[in-house]
């Protein structure tokens, strides 16, 4: 899409780059310096760097390329079935895997894997990017995934999601020990309006979030707790805790800056239960990853 943009007298002296961003108001400072040296940007009819500064009555012609997804390919990988009918397929996904491909992480994903282990069948739903993906964990969380191969499957599914009907029950190790032996925290989530990386309890912005916590069992300074989902926002369990003052063991976005444990590869939680209804027998069935064998360690450690 191109865009014609015409100086204003109180915009001259304005960098570039700077003039650029406050116009588009949705692309990044980075994003305008690619385009601009890429000649994707002119003023006046030639070709400009991001430090150009703007005079009053300069013509800025900017197009941004339609974004092109990249093919994915599949890759042969060892996965964690626990569960596979023409429908669905349950992983028990491992520490430190993307589950689908974006910036940065285009080879080594779950979707990489699914694809060359369903070959065509996967769900179209959710796109190239995506197929069969109808809902995700954290590349840090370990756990039952659920991925569906077909579309009825994936509607299903998502309706499921959508009623918050299917059952989700996380085990986690927080900072500081909890006192009650259950709690809930119904607090709205969306994103930090600061840090747009990050997510936060927002009251103006988010969306209803409920998690229910069970005390599993208390060490000196941690707690291991199990989680139930009644929503499934972004985040959830890692920002509800940490806005209670028990955030989890390891989390490096919203724990502790130093770690007591620097071996840990992010945060300590495990989607331990998933239970749902089947898409095609409309059976309840409920599906189970055992702890990964570092979240056994560190309760041996903890005790």
């Amino acid at each position: 899409m191109k865009t014609v943009l015409t100086a204003e007298p109180e915009q001259a002296g304005l960098r570039l780059d700077a003039f650029l961003s406050a116009a588009s108001g949705e692309l990044s400072r980075s994003h305008i310096q690619k385009l601009i040296r890429s000649g994707d940007v002119t003023v006046n009819g030639k070709t400009a760097k991001p430090s150009q500064k703007i005079e009053k009555g300069d013509q800025i012609v900017f197009e941004v390329p339609e974004a092109v997804e990249p093919e994915i390919l599949p890759e042969d990988m060892d996965l964690d079935i626990l569960y596979e009918d023409r429908d669905i397929i349950l992983i028990n996904k491992p520490k430190g895997m993307v589950v689908h491909p974006a910036a940065g992480h285009y080879s080594g994903t779950l979707v990489n894997g699914l694809m060359a282990h369903c070959r065509e069948e996967l769900s179209g739903i959710n796109g190239v990017m995506r197929p069969g993906i109808v809902h995700r964990i954290d590349m840090d969380t370990t756990g039952v995934l659920i991925v569906c191969k077909n579309d009825l499957a994936h509607n299903h599914i998502a309706e499921q999601l959508k009623e918050h009907s299917i059952t989700r029950k996380y085990y986690a190790i927080v900072h500081g020990v909890i006192k009650e032996d259950t709690g809930t925290i119904d607090a709205p989530i969306g994103r930090h309006p600061v840090d747009r990386k990050k997510m936060a309890i927002n009251y103006k912005n988010g969306k209803p979030a409920v998690t229910h916590y069970r005390v599993l069992e208390r060490f000196q300074n941690f707690t291991y707790i199990e989680c139930q989902l009644e929503t499934g926002r972004t985040h959830q369990i890692r920002v509800h805790m940490a806005s209670i003052h028990h955030p989890l063991l390891g989390d490096q976005v919203y724990g502790p800056a130093k770690c007591p444990f620097p071996s840990l590869q992010g945060q300590t939680l495990h989607a331990g239960v998933l239970g749902i209804v089947h898409p095609r027998t409309h059976e309840y069935m409920e599906f189970q990853a055992p702890l990964p064998e570092y979240f056994h360690e560190l309760l041996v450690k903890l005790k």
